[in-house]
């Protein structure tokens, strides 16, 4: 999504609006940010540093550090699942195969490169963003890139197929603990078209940088990272009759299929239904009115996912508490990315608390949400 001058100017009312949530209150004062856990109360992995290698490199964003005016991830903090290839040839000679068309059975990055335009803000997560220390395998950043229809309008297929395989590079280690190797994705045109999918050559204003997919990678938004598909080095023209890739069978449950579809078309999308979470819990200091100082918690997330711009949540702190209105969501400006939201809570008595987050509107999906998916845990004193 791009902004025209009424754009920005309506998105910088709505960011005012929401810096407005996290005013303190008259004669408050911020004491401290309570620490989020996990579950079993293990340790959060490390945060913004590349950990592991191929397949099995991960790099975690600290979400924590999101404020209204800090929606965007540096590209050096912006999460990482699977590094660079060692093998992977240099950019200057980088050229994307075709098949399937009459008309031409290269793309060279330079045309990419040439035609790139800004792309606007889109949120990425991988669709095994599980870890309850941080859910840190989530990121927004702004991207440059060309459209996926005006690639495909300048590669009409050769014969009728339907259907698009996006392929990158992808090489596994031996005794790769997290995943498969071979990366490729089956789209519709139609579905492409309808996401806005793209092939970024950058991102946050800079060319990308090669643990995130350079010279060029596939963003389809508000899409699964595992569709995103990087170092893109095909892309083939296929028939209906196409088979689910390696990676659509090994993604199938943590992109919610039914079973593990056997054809491409059989493939429900990956996409992001809506999703929130806490990110930061803050304490904070108020007069009780009899000289002395009562405490109240400022609970901030985030909210992504889904096709609609306001989407209203509620919250609850134990399992047995019902669930209450969310105290300010405001509506998202880019559907695509995400948005935060603010909750003030006066918890009864110390101890520890689950904070979970659902939809108000039963009617949007929203699986994880209901699975309890980004449940975090604090502990109140």
């Amino acid at each position: 999504m791009t902004f025209g001058a009424a754009g920005l100017s309506l998105l910088a009312a709505r960011l005012v609006s929401a810096q407005d949530a996290w005013r303190a209150p008259a004669g408050a004062r911020f004491l401290k940010t309570m620490p989020l856990g996990r579950f079993d109360r293990r340790p959060a992995p490390p945060m913004h540093v590349l950990f592991g290698t191929g397949l099995d490199a991960r790099q975690f964003t600290d979400l924590s550090e999101l404020g209204p005016d800090r929606l965007l991830i540096p590209t050096e903090r912006f999460f990482v699942r699977t590094s660079v290839p060692p093998s992977l040839p240099a950019s200057a000679s980088w050229s994307i195969g075709i098949t399937g068309t009459s008309t031409r059975d290269t793309l060279a990055i330079a045309a990419l490169r040439a035609e790139a335009r800004p792309m606007g803000t889109h949120l990425m997560e991988c669709s095994g963003n599980a870890d309850p220390a941080n859910f840190g395998l989530l990121s927004a950043a702004t991207w440059d890139g060309v459209p996926m229809t005006a690639v495909l309008d300048r590669l009409a297929p050769a014969v009728e197929a339907g259907r698009v395989r996006v392929t990158g590079i992808d090489e596994g280690q031996p005794g790769s603990r997290s995943s498969l190797a071979g990366a490729s994705w089956v789209f519709s045109r139609d579905e492409l078209s309808r996401t806005g999918a793209f092939l970024a050559t950058g991102m946050n204003g800079a060319p990308l940088t090669p643990h995130h997919g350079a010279p060029v990678r596939l963003v389809v938004p508000n899409y699964y990272g595992c569709s995103g598909i990087k170092w893109v080095s095909r892309i083939d023209w296929v028939g209906d009759d196409e088979p689910a890739t390696l990676q659509m069978q090994e993604f199938a449950a943590r992109t919610h299929q039914q079973g593990v579809p056997r054809l491409a078309r059989d493939y429900e999308p990956p996409a992001i239904e809506v999703a929130a979470m806490p990110i930061r819990v803050e304490r904070w200091g108020e007069p009780d009115g009899r000289g002395g100082e009562r405490h109240f918690y400022r609970v901030i997330g985030v909210r992504w996912g889904g096709s609609a711009p306001r989407v209203p949540l509620t919250i609850r702190f134990r399992h047995r508490e019902p669930f209450v209105a969310v105290d300010d969501c405001p509506e998202s400006p880019a559907v695509t990315s995400w948005t935060l939201w603010s909750h003030t809570w006066r918890p009864s008595e110390p101890g520890r608390y689950q904070i979970a987050l659902q939809s108000a509107d039963r009617s949007v999906p929203a699986r994880r949400l209901d699975l309890f998916y980004y449940t975090r845990e604090v502990e109140i004193g």
